[in-house]
């Protein structure tokens, strides 16, 4: 500020100088002239002199208003480089503090760290595991599904031979005696497979006769239709349209053959020839033959108990077969308990009779012991004392001296004397 100041002295003055010397140059000129002159060069240099202290007032303003604002931005850059070192010297702190932090952590986490790398080990071993067993899988897989094919190609088979009336007569035959068998009874004991009576009808011949207490028999026929059921499962349950009533007419034969198959089992009227109850088992060797025909006509059961015909799946028959080995078993104890019966009353009596002889044994006893004691008192009393009397004798004054016996006995000779002998 202060050089500007000396810079407007020195224009002031460079202009009253040339005004001056101005002057100087024209006193030969009148001097009010010069006067006027010399006043008119004045206000123009004071005019002047104003305009260049103005634009220097001006100028200095501006300088003023630039040095503020350069001081402004110098304590705002002074305050920015303080406010820049608390928060290095703070961020320094901070970092100090987490290094020490983390390595407390890292310290504090050591052991956590060897877990961490003993568990990726066993991950590592878990996925090498899993690989194995993935793969061991997808070969079990691979066997499954040729098994399934092998099944499906095999039950494809099956159903063409049970289309085949011999062949479905054998497969129930088959699960009838398997049934049988697990449920306990003993063929040729407690059932006869394929008993043949002949009556003015001709000859009839049941599956199956089991055998009941007390001589009575059920019979058992394990012929059932299969064909239209084969078919009719051929088509999925889901189908619709034409297949769908394919199917549903499939199942109506089914139960039109399972129908007719009741009314030949009802004419043949096997319980008239094993003493049975007035109906017969027709058994259907699969569950689902059963509940596709009573699905398809739920009035099935009470048609077939009017005719004396009780359908019977594996499950009921199993049912009714172990009731009948239970009613067996309880028939040998029941057997066994009246055996038992008579034989106490048997060994009662006889014990009574032993106890009978026992009595005279005792009596007989008493008898022998008091005889006997009689016994020895004479023997010790009478003739003991009569022997010492004896004893004290000279025989030989009596009987003389005793010749001794040289004879010998005879042997036998005779064969059949001896040949006896031998036998002995």
């Amino acid at each position: 500020m202060e050089a500007l100041l000396a810079i407007g002295g020195l224009v002031v003055g460079l202009l009253i100088g040339a005004l001056l010397g101005a002057a100087r140059a024209g006193r030969g000129e009148d001097p009010a002239v010069t006067a006027a002159r010399h006043e008119a060069d004045l206000l123009r240099a004071r005019a002047e002199g104003d305009a260049v202290a103005a634009d220097l007032r001006t100028e200095l303003a501006a300088y003023e208003a630039t040095i503020d604002g350069l001081q402004r931005e110098l304590r705002a850059a002074e305050r920015r480089a303080q406010e820049d070192r608390v928060s290095r010297t703070a961020e320094a702190e901070d970092r100090r503090r987490r290094e020490q932090e983390e390595a407390r952590v890292l310290t504090a986490l050591a052991p956590v760290q060897e877990t961490l790398r003993t568990v990726q080990g066993k991950v590592d071993e878990l996925e090498q595991q899993r690989a194995a067993q993935y793969g061991a899988i997808e070969q079990q897989l691979l066997a499954t599904r040729a098994s399934s094919d092998q099944v499906r190609n095999t039950a494809e088979s099956l159903a063409a031979a049970l289309r085949h009336n011999s062949m479905r007569g054998a497969w129930g035959e088959i699960q009838l005696r398997r049934l049988v068998e697990s449920a306990g009874l003993t063929n040729r004991v407690d059932f006869d497979l394929q008993v043949s009576t002949t009556t003015e009808d001709g000859t009839r011949r049941p599956d199956l006769v089991v055998r009941l207490p007390e001589g009575k028999s059920i019979a058992v026929d394990a012929k059932v239709p299969l064909a239209a059921f084969i078919e009719a499962n051929e088509i999925p349950e889901t189908a619709v349209g034409a297949e769908a009533a394919r199917r549903a007419a499939l199942m109506r034969d089914h139960v039109k053959a399972v129908r007719s198959h009741i009314d030949a089992l009802a004419s043949k009227g096997y319980w008239t020839d094993f003493h049975s109850p007035e109906f017969v088992v027709a058994f259907l060797p699969s569950e689902s033959l059963l509940s596709a025909a009573l699905g398809a006509d739920p009035s099935l059961l009470d048609y077939s108990f009017s005719k004396r015909v009780a359908l019977a799946s594996p499950v009921n028959l199993w049912a009714v077969l172990k009731t009948v080995a239970y009613t067996w078993t309880q028939q040998e104890l029941t057997e066994d308990a009246h055996r038992l019966f008579t034989l106490s009353r048997t060994l009662y009596d006889r014990l009574s009779t032993l106890a009978q002889r026992a009595e005279k044994l005792r009596g007989a006893l008493e008898r022998t012991v008091t005889t006997y004691n009689e016994f020895a008192a004479t023997l010790e009393s009478r003739v003991l004392v009569t022997g010492r009397q004896i004893n004290r004798m000279d025989e030989s004054r009596i009987l003389g001296e005793a010749s001794p016996v040289d004879a010998v006995p005879r042997p036998f000779t005779a064969p059949e004397l001896t040949a006896s002998e031998d036998a002995a």
